[in-house]
């Protein structure tokens, strides 16, 4: 059940990721200057996408404090690795971004990370 719980954080984590993502796409690419700094908080503070992203984020890690009370750290946060493929796949499904081969390979050594880490445990 606790493994459950780690995967579904990663899965929220990974959702507040794209939600943050998308938000500031449709933001568009900026720099923080002196002329611009509270228009475009106002348009980060405003946007939907960023503020349901942060709403998610914010119960991910409420969800992930309960995993911690339950697991030594040293055991669920190697786990928190599941994200990064997670958000691999999901941006290459939701934005066209590109897995490379290193990355690909890059998550195989995840996965078998993740499963040694959990052999001990669960």
């Amino acid at each position: 059940m606790i493994f459950a719980l780690i995967v579904f954080t990663a899965v929220l984590n990974t959702a507040a990721q794209i939600l943050l993502k998308a938000g500031m796409q449709r933001i568009g690419e900026f720099a923080f200057t002196s002329s611009n700094f509270l228009p475009i908080v106002t348009k980060i503070a405003l946007s939907p996408f960023v503020l349901f992203g942060l709403i998610i984020y914010v119960i991910s890690v409420s969800l992930w404090l309960l995993v911690l009370s339950r697991v030594p750290v040293a055991i669920a946060y190697p786990l928190t690795s599941l994200g990064y493929i997670f958000n691999a796949v999901a941006a290459y499904f939701c934005f066209g971004e590109h897995l490379t081969i290193v990355q690909m390979l890059g998550i195989l050594v995840i996965i078998g990370g993740v499963y040694l880490v959990t052999q001990t445990q669960f």
